[in-house]
């Protein structure tokens, strides 16, 4: 019986085939190759505009629909006249602590003198009002700015102030210093031998740069259309990195406790998938993915793993010494291949520094660029920068030198303590959960009761700067060293039980705040171009001299 089909569907398939032989004989072949060469465009053109997003075919129809309203000119000048109050109120809240609104357009006629600038500078520092030193301000700035660090930073500032490591031969000792933070960078992260790495910028050019040096990788072995795979808890800044090097980027679903589905980022795999990310700990929820069982995907697929650990990169690597033991996150799993990590937060370095390392030099010189043929002669850098501040290399450097291992560690377990005592009151409070494992320094929660964007708008009132979350609505504390007191922590859950107590009273529960209506129409609107709009008119904000009263 079996057979018997077999020997039909191929009798079937042998008449389909000479009808088309047939009817193709009478065609043209100059027409056959046009009709091949166009239906090759057309499906390859089709293929990219379908994987070029990650949003539903519905979705991207609808958001195509709202902007082709938006330019009907009526409807145009209707939404230009909407967002003009909201755009007046976000220059008005960024100028907010400027008293004198006197704004520097152009370089005065006549030099000021030293006494008239630092008079200048101490009264732009004073416009700042958070209190910083006693807890007030989620992550920012991570260190406690003692008067001798500051003395030996600025000495140190002082000798640097116009090095450039861009020329290593005019500036031998920073040149130096760099290699000196590197290595001992690389060392908490146990690199092997042939490991290597450089100083960025901060944590977002680390993460571009790992990416670039991967897209180089993948054109290098026939792959021209490399794909990122991470969580959508990673950092926005692999997003950048996709836009900036025309990759495309897949976000894998976390569970539960905001940790990576590694399952699901195995059936995410492809042909065309160029690095896996898992983050050390992510940003919104502080939650520590699963690293060594994403490593592992990377020895079976031959994908390199990165890990990235900017946030919680000098904590991560003592956390085992100070009695917080983590899974293996670094370069103890075979399959990790490259970690970002940011000596400028917990490192306690000024910021402008970040390393990010590579097992090999292999795959690090993947990120490096190079211009042999260039009329100034031939032009190599390892970074995106060409000229670098080696000011910020000298001062990460004496930080680390000053600091100290011992340090390092007894910062940790009290920062993380810190970190734990406020979980363990937000439990406490009605109406909050946590959102996500706070397995580091940061603590996110939601509530299911109220309105917790409401929460942080009240939390402003009372001198606190927390970072608002959205996919879900939650809020997180980034502690610091500036926490690492029990009393603070215990300060802040008693101002956060006392908020939550008024936000749950109201009729509204909250849904009026100003956070809550912001976030609440951006979830809402199909067409992201709007919300773009206004981020943008926040970032010209910043760059705009102060309105006048």
């Amino acid at each position: 019986m079996l057979k018997e089909g077999a020997d039909a569907a191929k009798e079937h398939l042998v008449a389909l085939h000479e009808t088309a032989v047939t009817h193709l004989k009478k065609v043209d072949p100059v027409v056959l190759v046009i009709g091949t060469i166009a239906g090759t465009f057309v499906y390859l053109n089709t293929y990219r505009l379908y994987t070029r997003s990650e949003q539903p075919l519905h979705k991207r129809l609808a958001a195509w629909g709202f902007q082709q309203f938006r330019k009907l000119p009526a409807v145009r000048r209707r939404i230009e006249q909407e967002l003009e109050k909201p755009k007046m109120e976000i220059l008005e809240s960024i100028h907010k602590d400027d008293t004198d609104r006197h704004f520097y357009a152009a370089i005065p006629e006549d030099a000021l003198s030293s006494e008239q600038v630092l008079d200048l500078a101490s009264k732009y520092d004073d416009y700042g009002k958070f209190d910083v030193a006693h807890g007030k301000v989620s992550g920012a700035v991570y260190t406690d700015r003692t008067d001798d660090h500051l003395d030996l930073l600025a000495k140190v500032y002082r000798k640097y102030a116009y090095s450039n490591p861009l020329h290593p031969d005019v500036f031998p000792g920073v040149r130096k210093m760099e290699a000196e933070v590197i290595r001992m960078v690389i060392s908490l992260y146990h690199g092997p031998e042939d490991s290597s790495g450089s100083m960025t910028t901060g944590g977002t050019e680390s993460i571009v740069l790992a990416c670039f040096a991967y897209r180089n990788r993948a054109y290098a072995l026939g792959n021209d259309d490399p794909v990122i795979l991470c969580p959508i808890t990673a950092h926005a800044a692999f997003d950048k990195a996709a836009n900036l090097c025309g990759m495309r980027i897949q976000h894998v679903p976390v569970d539960e406790n905001q940790r990576v589905d590694v399952k699901a980022m195995e059936r995410l795999i492809s042909r065309h998938t160029c690095m896996l990310v898992g983050s050390a700990p992510n940003f919104p929820s502080g939650t520590v993915d699963p690293i060594p069982e994403i490593a592992k995907l990377g020895v079976k697929y031959g994908i390199p793993v990165h890990v990235d650990a900017c946030l919680g990169g000098f904590l991560v690597p003592f956390m085992k010494e100070a009695g917080f033991p983590l899974p293996v996150f670094d370069f103890g799993n075979p399959g990790v291949t490259s970690i970002s990590c940011d000596t400028h937060k917990y490192g306690c370095t000024p910021k402008g520094s970040s390393i990010v390392m590579y097992r090999s030099h292999e795959l690090h010189h993947y990120q490096y660029f190079s211009i042999p043929e260039w009329a100034g002669g031939i032009y190599a850098t390892p970074t995106i920068c060409g000229s670098r501040a080696g000011a910020n290399a000298a001062v990460a450097w004496a930080t680390l030198l000053s600091f100290g291992r011992q340090n390092y560690i007894t910062r940790c377990r009290k920062i993380v303590e810190s970190a734990k005592r406020l979980a363990d009151g937000i439990r406490l409070i009605p109406g909050l959960e946590l959102h996500g494992s706070p397995d580091v320094s940061v603590v996110a929660f939601k509530s299911t009761v109220f309105n917790v964007y409401a929460v942080a708008d009240r939390m402003t009132k009372k001198g606190y700067s927390l970072n608002a979350l959205q996919n879900p609505d939650s809020v997180h504390i980034c502690t610091t060293f500036n926490h690492a007191d029990s009393g603070k922590i215990d300060a802040i859950l008693g101002d956060l039980r006392a908020v939550c107590q008024e936000v749950n009273s109201l009729p509204d529960k909250g849904n009026g705040s100003a956070t809550a209506a912001l976030y609440g129409l951006a979830a809402g609107i199909p067409d992201k171009t709007l919300v773009d709009e206004m981020t943008a008119a926040y970032m010209d904000a910043c760059y705009a001299a102060p309105p006048k009263h």
